[in-house]
């Protein structure tokens, strides 16, 4: 993927902007769990954050609540180098979400969302900025910011802004079944995204959710990679969980990620340490096979830890943690 030169950004991110609330209490049912940390968070903001820490130059699209909350989430940013010139505070009383992390064991952890009247889907058509957008290389889209309008039409007139000046389209599918109304509401506009990005990023869930309304489809990664290169997408990548990840590119090649072993405290996080990772590697002009090991050591760093976006490691880490996990023979390809 050819990213375009000498943009004052390397990645802006758009979406979701959050609180996460993890449990101190580990091994505990959310019910019986009394103290939390706080933490940005939220899949775009986490992957920009997750991105700045390796080096990249960074900023976001989106929107924030006229609270101490907001005024974390702008902080933290602005502490992470992370351009805030169009992160925009909200005038119409709409709140920061949340996110309460429970962690009852590495394999059984859930996540309990507050998204009524949040800030981050009040953002408009008529905030969005073309200079903003013509002068990054890429600009990274979760798919909860399609959950509700105006915040979908920004997205979608964001996505024009990037075709037009050759900014790449990158798509965290980030679906959050809490968040829509229906499954036939999620696969429409999910898809009309999809077709409009370059790169494409899911687990098999949710690009199976993606097909739900076509008969044609079975679940085969192969039909699925090809169906988006029909459209825009230079690269798809699949994600199988504990099985690796898996990428086809349009003009044909296959690779197979590798896995990494690791102390697991828990699952979440992994998806938005390994979109910054591989996005970083491609950004550096690396083969898709070098991104994917890159993105797969970072996610294992991450679920090693009780963070999501504070956890997000420097690229020096990630390329340490590799060559141990090369020594102690730890890698599964």
């Amino acid at each position: 993927m050819e990213f375009p030169k000498n943009r004052s950004r390397d990645l802006v991110g758009m979406g979701r902007l959050t609180i996460d609330m993890n449990a101190n209490e580990i091994n505990r049912p959310m019910e019986e769990t009394r103290t939390f940390t706080k933490y940005v968070g939220g899949s775009p903001a986490n992957i920009t954050i997750g991105a700045s820490r390796l080096g990249l130059s960074t900023g976001f699209i989106g929107k924030i609540a006229n609270d101490q909350m907001g005024n974390f989430i702008r902080g933290y940013f602005e502490e992470n180098n992370i351009n805030t010139e169009n992160v925009i505070t909200d005038d119409t009383g709409a709140v920061t979400g949340l996110a309460f992390t429970e962690i009852i064991s590495p394999e059984d952890c859930s996540i309990l969302l507050y998204r009524d009247n949040v800030a981050d889907l009040k953002i408009s058509p008529l905030e969005i900025s073309e200079e903003y957008i013509k002068n990054t290389s890429a600009v990274m889209f979760s798919g909860t910011a399609l959950a509700a309008s105006p915040s979908r039409e920004a997205v979608f007139l964001a996505a024009e802004y990037a075709h037009k000046h050759g900014t790449k389209v990158l798509f965290d599918i980030d679906f959050r079944p809490a968040t829509w109304k229906s499954k036939e509401e999620t696969a429409t506009y999910y898809n009309l995204l999809a077709e409009k990005s370059h790169l494409i990023i899911g687990t098999r869930d949710e690009f199976n959710m993606m097909e739900n309304m076509e008969s044609e489809m079975d679940g085969s990664d192969d039909k699925t990679a090809a169906k988006w290169f029909n459209h825009s997408a230079e690269i798809v990548l699949i994600k199988h969980g504990a099985k690796g990840s898996f990428a086809y590119t349009k003009d044909g090649d296959y690779f197979t990620g590798k896995t990494f072993e690791t102390e697991v405290l828990k699952t979440f996080g992994a998806g938005d340490a390994y979109a910054s990772s591989f996005v970083y590697g491609l950004i550096q002009g690396w083969e898709v096979d070098r991104a994917m090991d890159f993105g797969g050591a970072s996610a294992a760093i991450v679920i090693s830890r009780h963070s999501c976006s504070e956890a997000m490691p420097k690229a020096e880490e990630v390329q340490e943690f590799i060559d141990e996990s090369v020594r102690k023979g730890t890698i599964k390809s």
